[in-house]
């Protein structure tokens, strides 16, 4: 079986080389051009689906918008080992053209129900193990991290941005124009990939088992590792913004004011501790460190907001420190993946850790929702809070894996 690897070995420097910060940079372009037009929609989708017809019903108004992570996290997995089969490249394609032809049939969409297909239509181009996969393809271990923590930071303020941007588009352009303008970006982010990304070559390697990938202890930790982030990232956010314009009288609408400034400032002091992780092989303290830094913040909005006299200010301390670590282990996780996974699997095992991505966006909402609903908000932080020291516990067993060169000097002693 054939399938990508990363670029063939050149001999170590200091940074990134040139061709490694085209791919990376590329490739988070791809990544941030299709999470703009996701993000695009999500603060109006709402308002939008109750003006069509089925738009009463709040349960199909939910299933139209929950329906994209659903087709996202059941196509992860059958991407990541096309991927790894067929190439990178072309299973990229494939998935922004999908994502592309969701778009266009949810901007003519007359119906709720249309509008679910579209959303379906766009999750079914499932392709962030792919990506992930070919970053891992292009970039050297020891800047492997770095290029991942791109790809976070293109994110991150993607989704500022179209927290400011989606209001005034929808006034301008309506529902159908943002969703025409998403279609428009996937079909830009298909030519970032055939004309932009460099190619990387193809390799015989063993053929590895689906099976193999699932049972693989280190594999497991991570997995466990992103369902408990992304789950409690979703679950927070059920209670932070109602508690910033609780605390604050912040409207909701001004909330990107502080995410803003505080996602790029955490991201600059993310960076020192990736950089000691790589230089100096360091990744099992900086990985255990961020963990236990998400537990400390977990617990420290459950203290504060039990507090009758909490201040907004405490609220916006413990956002900028939850973002660090949220940063920290989301540029370092997949990064780790793609080093422990055998060579053959990437694809695959990224496709499986995206998955329990999804998942765990998926059960953030729900047990959220209905932690705050029925039990209180202190109880959404102390799910967090457990499910995190969980995670912790878990990772202490995992192998600290020693810089490339490191490794490489091993080899040949």
């Amino acid at each position: 079986m054939s399938h990508n690897t990363r670029s063939t070995a050149q001999p170590e420097k200091s940074g990134m080389s040139r061709a490694e910060v085209r791919a990376s940079v590329s490739l988070a372009s791809i990544f941030s051009l299709r999470m703009l037009g996701l993000f695009l929609v999500l603060p109006v989708f709402a308002v939008h689906a109750h003006s069509l017809p089925g738009g009463d019903s709040d349960t199909l108004v939910g299933i139209a918008l929950g329906i994209y992570g659903l087709a996202q996290a059941c196509g992860q997995i059958p991407y990541g080992i096309a991927s790894d089969r067929y190439g990178r490249k072309r299973i990229i394609v494939i998935g922004l053209l999908l994502f592309a032809l969701g778009s266009f049939v949810a901007a003519g969409a007359q119906s709720v129900l249309w509008l679910l297909i579209g959303r379906a239509l766009q999750g079914s181009g499932a392709i962030s193990a792919a990506i992930t996969a070919f970053i891992a393809d292009s970039t050297r271990e020891e800047h492997r991290t770095k290029a991942m923590a791109m790809v976070g930071a293109s994110i991150g303020v993607t989704f500022a941005v179209s927290m400011v941007a989606s209001p005034l588009l929808y006034k301008s352009i309506g529902m159908g124009g943002i969703f025409g303008l998403t279609g428009i970006l996937s079909l830009i982010a298909i030519a970032v990939v055939v004309w932009v990304v460099p190619a990387a070559p193809m390799v015989q390697a063993r053929r590895v088992s689906l099976s193999e990938v699932l049972r693989h202890a280190e594999l497991l930790r991570l997995n466990f590792g992103v369902f408990t982030l992304h789950l409690t990232q979703v679950a927070m956010f059920m209670v932070v913004p109602a508690a910033l314009v609780q605390l604050a009288g912040i409207p909701l609408g001004e909330h990107w004011k502080i995410y803003l400034p505080v996602v790029l400032a955490s991201f600059v002091l993310m960076l020192p501790p990736i950089f000691v992780a790589e230089k100096y092989g360091r990744m099992k303290p900086v990985f255990l460190g961020a963990i236990g830094l998400m537990l400390l913040v977990q617990l420290g909005f459950w203290a504060v907001l039990s507090h009758p006299l909490a201040q907004v200010w405490m609220l916006v301390a413990l956002l900028f420190l939850f973002f660090v670590a949220f940063n920290i282990l989301e540029a370092a996780q997949p990064s780790l993946v793609s080093r422990i996974a055998p060579p053959a699997a990437k694809g695959a095992a990224l496709g499986v850790y995206n998955t329990l991505q999804a998942l765990g966006l998926s059960c953030g909402g729900a047990f959220g929702g209905w932690l705050k609903q029925n039990v209180g908000n202190s109880a959404v932080f102390l799910l967090s809070a457990a499910l995190t020291l969980t995670w912790l516990i878990i990772a202490a067993n995992m192998k600290n894996l020693p810089r490339r060169a490191a490794q490489a000097a091993g080899a040949t002693a």
